[in-house]
């Protein structure tokens, strides 16, 4: 009997929903045991990386690593899986996108150590201690991933050649993957496995979408009762779905939640945040300064509102990570 193809599953920066989305194939994963060899899942089975690194190089038919490059062993673990894999996939929207980590690019690594370590009102750290990379104790060497810069997306560390999208990606789409792969029938290099939609297209609510809206005022969903079965933007709450890719079926509008845009964008969208922020703020009804500032005070945080996934591929953030990830030791 021919072995079977290998594949391997990895995390790095992020919440772990991705390794459960995995596991949300329910019974679909035995068939997915019963064609592949799962090579290395140390989430879920006691795998250690000298295994990978006994591997001949692209034994691997492919690897989907979910998660953004924050450490130097993510760096690590990302270039090791991309050498010793024919594909590798950049599983969920934090791989895909940078993700919810990259919002920590608003700080700089020393904002962010000094606030952990020694301004949190929760701490007591009088010697203002933080971790080192490497220390001594008890005459044994102790070392530590090192804390980057900048958080990354994959394709920002290693070449990516398909892409899932998702917080986390579907059941559906993570099988579709899986069948591409194992049929030979993946589209060109570089592709989002998901439809090259906006996500209004699939909305259940798409009927009821504004041709025109003006907005007097933006709401915060949990401080609102929102009609189930009208367009959000038309109730002035703000919805990521004009600039998100379709594919996840419209969960969140369906659970009358808008779509905060873990998709990222179709291909025709350069920076999804600027663009339904320019949408937004072209159809804001108040012309007069203190009106509009009235109006867009309803969105107390628009960078997590518009780049909650996507700030490390952004426009806005982009040069600024270039700089400091050219600071950084070689891998």
């Amino acid at each position: 009997m021919p072995a079977k193809p290998k594949v391997a599953f990895y995390w790095c920066a992020s919440c772990g929903g991705c390794e459960e989305a995995v596991v949300d194939l329910a019974e679909d994963i035995l068939g997915v045991v019963e064609v592949l060899d799962i090579a290395f899942w140390p989430v879920a089975m006691d795998f250690k990386k000298a295994d990978v690194k006994a591997l001949p190089d692209q034994a691997l038919v492919a690897t989907l690593l979910n998660g953004a490059i924050r450490t130097s062993e993510q760096e690590e673990m990302a270039h090791l899986l991309r050498r010793k894999s024919q594909y590798l996939i950049a599983y969920g929207a934090c791989a895909h996108l940078g993700g919810i980590p990259s919002l920590a690019n608003q700080f700089s690594r020393e904002q962010l150590l000094r606030y952990v370590y020694e301004e949190t009102p929760t701490i007591a750290n009088e010697a203002k201690t933080r971790p080192l990379p490497s220390s001594q104790s008890n005459g044994n060497r102790v070392t530590l991933p090192e804390f980057r810069e900048v958080v990354r997306a994959l394709d920002q560390v290693v070449e990516v050649d398909y892409y899932v999208p998702g917080c986390p990606p579907t059941p559906k789409l993570t099988k579709a993957a899986v069948v591409a792969l194992l049929e030979g029938k993946l589209p060109p290099k570089g592709s989002v496995l998901a439809p090259d939609i906006a996500l209004c297209d699939q909305c259940p609510r798409k009927a009821t979408k504004p041709v025109d809206v003006s907005f007097t005022e933006f709401k915060r969903p949990h401080l609102t009762a929102l009609d189930p079965e009208k367009c959000l933007l038309a109730q002035g709450v703000v919805c990521m779905g004009p600039a998100t890719r379709g594919g996840c079926e419209a969960v969140c509008p369906a659970a009358n939640m808008p779509c905060t845009g873990c998709f990222g964008p179709t291909s025709r969208v350069r920076d999804q945040g600027a663009k339904i922020l320019s949408s937004l703020c072209a159809n804001v009804a108040a012309k007069d300064e203190a009106g509009i500032v009235k109006v867009l005070d309803g969105i107390p945080d628009p960078v997590g509102t518009f780049y909650r996934y996507g700030l490390a591929k952004s426009l806005l953030r982009r040069k600024a990570d270039v700089a400091a990830a050219e600071k950084m030791p070689a891998s």
